[in-house]
């Protein structure tokens, strides 16, 4: 037979249970919204090798790692990861004299686009979207989450489809 104590004390750890646990692999701070490191570095001939053999285990964002609303902001950060995650593949696959400059031009189109979206909004930008110029590209460069475009460990990033409008020009190089 079994008591009412049993019952109850069952319940309680179920409860905590399913209240502690992480459910899939969105990360939430403690506002409850999406972990989205950003800004993401500036290549460098110091981490390049890293942007270009490491990048399956950094993280990537499909629209289901987001909630349906109150996270608009989040999400233009992590479609801009995204892009610049796919345009580094192209560029990684080009001339080995052009990786760098390739991705470093990579990184401000992405930068510059996500500003543009930001400003598209009814909401406040980016901070380092409000800033012109050279101001612009040092403030997305501090600060940074992940310098070195270390891998997470145990990671592999799910699909994400190609992200089309990289204007790589080469003779900026």
């Amino acid at each position: 037979m079994i008591s009412l104590g049993e019952v109850t004390g069952f319940w309680i750890i179920a409860l905590l249970t399913l209240h502690c646990a992480v459910v899939g692999e969105t990360k939430r701070n403690v506002l409850n919204e999406p972990n989205v490191p950003f800004p993401p570095a500036c290549p460098t001939a110091q981490n390049l090798a890293a942007v270009c053999h490491q990048g399956q285990g950094r993280p990537r964002y499909p629209a289901s790692f987001f909630p349906k609303s109150r996270v608009s902001h989040f999400r233009r950060r992590g479609n801009a990861i995204n892009r610049l995650e796919s345009w580094f593949t192209l560029c990684c696959s080009g001339q080995s004299d052009q990786i760098l400059c390739c991705a470093k031009q990579a990184w401000k189109q992405t930068l510059k686009q996500f500003c543009m979206e930001e400003f598209s909004t009814m909401t406040n930008a980016y901070v380092c979207c409000r800033k012109k110029g050279a101001a612009r590209w040092a403030c997305f460069n501090s600060d940074l989450p992940n310098p070195n475009y270390d891998p997470q460990p145990g990671y592999i990033a799910p699909a994400i489809p190609a992200q089309p409008g990289l204007a790589f020009n080469a003779s900026a190089c």
